[in-house]
């Protein structure tokens, strides 16, 4: 018997990421991989699996997932609020997110929506049996490769487990949620800000951009005010990195995110900072943002601040109670009560 979680009701745009498919874009196939890898990490984190482990990748609203296995542990990362659903009649019990989960068979997972966020991360322990594309689980849903089927997931998809059953062992949960950090998103200039009139870099720089609603996986185009070119708006194409903003002819940024393609003939003013790649991939239509250029040397430090961040966060883990409160079956398997002291009542 195969164990498997099966998508009985699906979400708005859940796809299997892990850290992307790196050293094929000069075969023009994009990396893909998770838009939040802190998210990613975390998860897997609670888990004890690898940082990169595949995961569900829940786009503002998960599905409801049938747990066909003798049982599964599942950590849930983000602004979810997730519920169990024990039996056909069974009312839905709500859920913590960030943390594990311990499912039995015939359980329903209701992971539900994400609030004030566009992204969170379900992983299991031991991960998924499906087989890479490209030494990748990722999905990159425009050429139909990767993940499940290279798809988002759909009603009746039955997603097979690499382990028959959850091994022994605590829940973990965050001591608190990640802080992602909040304010301008530091930016590198480059590599084309040449093509940049300096009225326009200052546009740029001291300006709010909203998210319009032309915003995916592939990157994020912007509304504002429009960004002056200096030398025309094309370049001979050249490789396109996580983060790049390219501004076309029309003046208006855009960010190229994890689906971005290999090359563009745009030019590219600036270049988001890495350690704020991951708030990015988690905004939503209609929020703002400005942004904020920094020498290369700080945009190095701030990521290597935040890695240190992450790694405090991972040693932090709390052992997490059920839902409900107390384990009854942990509490018998304790010695409480070492022995027992008879004292005769006084005449």
């Amino acid at each position: 018997m195969t164990a498997a979680l099966k998508v009985v009701r699906p979400g708005l745009f859940d796809t299997l990421q892990d850290f992307g498919r790196t050293g094929f874009m000069a075969l023009g196939m994009p990396t893909a991989g998770a838009m939040d890898r802190i998210g990613l990490r975390l998860a897997n984190a609670l888990l004890g699996n690898p940082p990169g482990m595949a995961a569900i990748e829940i786009g503002v609203m998960g599905p409801d997932l049938l747990v066909e296995a003798d049982s599964v542990r599942v950590a849930l990362v983000g602004p979810l609020s997730p519920a169990l659903i024990e039996g056909p009649d069974a009312p839905p019990k709500p859920l913590e997110s960030d943390r594990t989960h311990l499912l039995k068979r015939g359980q329903i997972l209701r992971v539900g929506m994400i609030e004030g966020s566009s992204t969170a991360y379900l992983a299991v322990a031991g991960g998924f049996a499906l087989p890479p594309f490209m030494g990748s689980l990722s999905t990159y849903a425009r050429a139909g490769v990767g993940g499940f089927d290279g798809r988002k997931l759909g009603q009746g998809d039955s997603l097979p487990l690499a382990r028959m059953q959850a091994t022994p062992g605590d829940e973990r949960k965050l001591a608190a949620p990640f802080d992602y950090g909040s304010g301008l998103i530091r930016i590198v200039w480059g590599p084309q800000e040449e093509y940049f009139t300096a009225d326009g870099r200052r546009t740029f720089t001291e300006s709010e951009y909203r998210v319009s609603k032309e915003a995916d996986r592939m990157g994020i185009r912007f509304e504002g005010p429009t960004i002056e070119h200096s030398k025309g708006a094309d370049i001979i194409s050249d490789g396109i990195g996580p983060g790049a903003i390219q501004v076309p002819g029309a003046g208006l940024p855009i960010v190229l995110l994890a689906d971005r393609q290999t090359v563009g003939g745009y030019p590219k003013i600036a270049t988001v900072a890495s350690v704020d790649l991951p708030r990015l991939g988690r905004l939503l239509p209609g929020q703002t943002v400005r942004f904020q250029p920094v020498p290369v040397e700080e945009a190095e430090k701030l990521r290597h601040d935040q890695e240190s961040r992450i790694a405090r966060a991972i040693a932090d883990f709390k052992v997490a109670r059920p839902p409900g409160g107390i384990d009854l079956a942990r509490l018998y398997e304790e010695n409480l009560i070492d022995g027992v002291v008879y004292q005769k009542p006084l005449d």
